[in-house]
């Protein structure tokens, strides 16, 4: 049973987990940066300039990023699965 353990940090990352999290952040920025430039045209006040409408897009890359990472990520599972599977 003691082979069974692992003695050192466990590493579980697949290909692509790094595009995943930076998406989610890039996502969350933009998310904000989206709220933050709606409410002065919700509150009557004076809209900000064009740079924050800019850094709202963020959201975008954010989401395309992550689905990128998703993408990387069945590409590496399939390329295991096709290694362990042997062909008939």
């Amino acid at each position: 049973m003691s082979s069974e353990t692992r003695t050192g940090p466990a590493d579980d990352s697949v290909p692509g987990d790094g595009l995943v999290k930076a998406g989610v952040v890039v996502f969350a920025i933009g998310a904000v940066a989206t709220l933050v430039t709606v409410a002065p045209l919700l509150l009557g006040t004076d809209p900000f300039p064009t740079v924050a409408y800019l850094v709202s897009m963020l959201m975008g890359v954010g989401f395309v990023l992550a689905a990128a990472g998703v993408l990387r990520s069945i590409a590496a599972q399939r390329r295991q699965a096709r290694r362990v599977r042997p062909t008939a």
